[in-house]
Order: C-alpha cells, then structure tokens, then sequence
C-alpha cells in the first residue's frame, strides 16, 4: 500500500470503531456503506483536482489534505447544508442545525425541499468548470475528437459557456413551481466560479507563492463543495443519523483527497492523456444530472456509476494511445 493511504486507512478504522461503540453495528455498516459510495462516486473529483493541485508547492498540497478535510467534513457536509436550508425555508442556521440533531427526519425533508435549489447551483457550478474545459480554443489534445473540436471552436465566441449556463438555468427555471429561488441559485452558481477562478488567476499569476496556494486552495474547497452537496442529499435516503453521515462522508472525502495527492505525485494525468478528459465528461454529466433532478428522480449511484464508466474508458483509451506511441517510437 502506498504511505499516502496509510492514515486515511488508520484514520477510516478509528472512526468506525467509534461509531461502531456509539451507535452499534447498524450504525457502523450506514458509515462503512457511506464512504465506500464517497470514495466510488468521487473519483472524477480526484482527477480535476489533481490537475490544480500540481500548480500548489509540496506545503499547500499537504495543507490541501490536513486544513482541507477540516473544511470539507466541518464545513461543505455539515454546516454549508445547513446554511442552504436556512436560506431555503427562512429560518436561522441555529435553529436548523438544532432540528438536524434533535429530528434527523424532519431535517432531511428540509433538506428535500431545499434540494431543487441545491441542484441549480451545483449543476450550473459543474457545468461551467466541464465546459471552460472543453470551450478552449488553445485546447490542442482531443479525445473524441470531432465533438472537442467542435468546443474547441466555440472558445472564440467570447463567454459562451457562461451564457449557454445562464440561458439553460433559466429555461429549466420557467418550468418548476419556484422560479426565482431555482434561477438565483444557479445565477449563484455562475458567479462563484467566474469569481473564484479569477482570483486564482489573479494570485497564481501576480502574487506571492503563499497567496496563489491560498486562492488555489479556497478554490479546490469551493469544487469539493459543489460536487458533495448531492452526495449530503442522497445520504438522508441512507440514514438520517448525523455522525454517521458526518463520519461517513467525511472519511471518504480524505481518501478522495488521497487519491488526488497520489495522482500529482505519480504524475499520473502526464502517463494518462485522457484522463482529464474523461473527469470532466463525469462532471458534465453529473452536472446534467443534478439539472434532471429537478424534474425527476435520478439515483445518485447510476450517475456515479455512469462516471467511473467514463474515466475508465478514458483510461483505456490513454494506455492504448501511450502504447501506440510507444510502437512508433520504436
């Protein structure tokens, strides 16, 4: 086993044995269950993190994974939620949070109601990181070919992909009972990554090494944010136990974060041309999918599912391409 994976391993026995002794066997079988499907269902995560954590110097990537799962346990899966409801249903965060430990069921139908707009913002955050991806017109390595080609050309119509967000938020929005609360969301969504990707930009490019590795850090906890708050919502189907899913999820998140350090290190995105590709065909589709669930049900593990499918076929197609090379090297 890699060292890298050690205490992620360590740290997932601890945190089940102390569920195991808090809440029986019942309780530590939800919070194995929870962070198997984080770790499954987040591996495209992992990959476009990896891309920008290779930009961050050996300090900013270890604080990526000990100030990092902080953020993203304390913050993204417990008191963002909470936020988000508060907003939703216009009652004060304190008083959702003591309904979410007093009534676990009455949280998760809050949580329910507040979902569409929790689906407007994710999906239209994913979409717009999966499409300044692919909407490039200096993108020169293309996977399947005749569709990025295609994007690739679009790129010189200046902010496409912030329109064609903007423009599909609001048909969808026409469509459902609440309107305003579902296009204010996903405008939201838009927003944070126009703004969180130019101050990367901005500290990347002008600053200190301390500063770019901020802004690169607070945007990293911002992706984790967008691609987990599904993941917060399709736990409550599992349980409605709090430390269960905080535990759960939030192991996970630390193997995720793992698999990312260990991506960087191993330099595997050089070995694997288009593993990054298929990571942000995953986010496309989960992006897509977090839209559907606007109108309809759609199981958080087929849209998983469907992502790990893409990245490994993605895979596949990079060894048969780094094979090929090697062929005509030779």
């Amino acid at each position: 086993m890699p060292r890298i994976f050690i205490l992620p391993v360590i740290t997932w026995i601890l945190a089940l044995v102390g569920i195991f002794i808090w809440g029986g066997i019942h309780a530590f079988m939800l919070a194995a269950v929870l962070t198997v499907l984080e770790i499954t269902l987040s591996f495209d995560n992992a990959v476009v993190n990896a891309k920008v954590l290779t930009k961050m110097s050996p300090a900013w990537q270890s604080r990526f994974l000990t100030w990092g799962i902080l953020f993203a346990v304390v913050f993204t899966r417990f008191v963002l939620p909470i936020l988000i409801v508060a907003a939703a249903v216009m009652r004060s965060p304190a008083a959702i949070a003591e309904i979410a430990f007093s009534d676990p069921g009455a949280y998760a139908a809050l949580l329910e109601h507040a979902k569409p707009l929790i689906a407007s913002f994710g999906g239209a955050f994913l979409m717009m990181v999966s499409l300044r991806y692919f909407i490039d017109e200096d993108k020169d390595v293309h996977w399947l070919a005749a569709l990025e080609r295609g994007l690739s050309k679009i790129g010189r119509i200046e902010a496409f992909e912030i329109a064609f967000t903007l423009a599909l938020v609001a048909l969808m929005a026409a469509f459902l009972p609440n309107p305003a609360g579902v296009l204010f969301a996903g405008v939201i969504g838009v927003i944070l990554f126009i703004v969180m990707e130019g101050i990367t930009s901005a500290f990347t490019l002008g600053s200190s090494a301390a500063a770019g590795g901020l802004a690169l850090f607070l945007y990293l906890n911002v992706l984790d944010a967008a691609f987990s708050l599904d993941g917060v919502v399709g736990a409550f189907a599992i349980t409605g136990l709090i430390p269960v899913i905080v535990v759960g999820l939030g192991v996970g998140a630390y193997f995720v974060r793992s698999i990312t350090l260990y991506l960087v290190r191993e330099k595997t995105l050089d070995s694997l041309a288009y593993l990054e590709h298929g990571a942000h065909y995953a986010i496309l589709g989960l992006a897509l999918a977090m839209f559907a669930s606007l109108f309809f049900e759609v199981p958080e593990v087929a849209t998983g599912g469907l992502g790990l499918l893409i990245v490994a076929a993605a895979i596949w197609s990079s060894l048969r391409e780094r094979k090929k090379d090697k062929h005509l090297a030779v």
